[in-house]
């Protein structure tokens, strides 16, 4: 009897990239492509068009089916010191292809944070040392491999920032959310230092500086 040979597809993406404070966090999954469906009949879909409900029992649902699975977690020093060269995109492409380089696929689909998403694929791939590297704008979306990444992604995001809420009223931790804002302009104010776990090369977080300084 002839044996076919497993064929393994991942999934990458990130979550958190926005934040002004916490990790950015880069989730991968593989799995054999013949067992890939078995993931639409969970009702996996892109981390964003989920509950928080649902993303928590989707995780352990997807770690139990997928063949392997790898989340890295990206602290804000890392990230503000790649803001300040203009290199925060290589530092999202280094993690991804940690991710792809541990999971050892035969074809990875990677959601681009990069205008050009050929480009940070080829990024990627030459970090990883694996030519089959796929790389697309809204991949969670388009790719289950992927939807399924992201949500391992945000939940590990969303239970960090849950563990700073337990010592901090720091909202959701985007620029877009005033309690966030206050959160760091009050705490700079107290303290006369931002948290380590806030971002701070972020604009947001320049200018509460800038308004207190002059």
């Amino acid at each position: 009897m002839k044996l076919t040979k497993s064929v393994q597809i991942c999934g990458v993406d990130d979550a958190g990239r926005g934040s002004m404070l916490g990790p950015l966090v880069i989730a991968g999954v593989s799995i054999d492509k013949k067992k890939v469906r078995k993931l639409s009949q969970l009702g996996v879909k892109d981390s964003k068009k989920l509950s928080k409900n649902k993303r928590e029992l989707l995780y352990s649902q997807i770690i139990s089916i997928v063949d392997c699975y790898y989340v890295a977690k990206i602290l804000p020093k890392s990230i503000d010191t790649s803001v300040s060269k203009h290199r925060l995109n290589q530092l999202e492409a280094k993690y991804m292809a940690k991710v792809i380089t541990k999971l050892g696929p035969d074809t990875s689909y990677i959601d681009s944070c990069d205008v050009n998403p050929k480009r940070f694929g080829l990024e990627v791939s030459r970090l990883s040392n694996n030519k089959k590297i796929r790389s697309y704008h809204h991949a969670d979306s388009k790719f289950i491999v992927v939807s399924a990444a992201s949500i391992l992604a945000k939940v590990t995001r969303d239970r960090a920032i849950a563990r700073l809420r337990k010592n901090y009223d720091l909202g959701s931790g985007y620029p877009s959310d005033k309690k966030t804002i206050n959160f760091v302009k009050n705490y700079y104010k107290e303290q006369k230092t931002i948290p380590n776990f806030v971002r701070k090369s972020w604009s947001p977080t320049k200018k509460i500086l800038e308004e207190i300084y002059f």
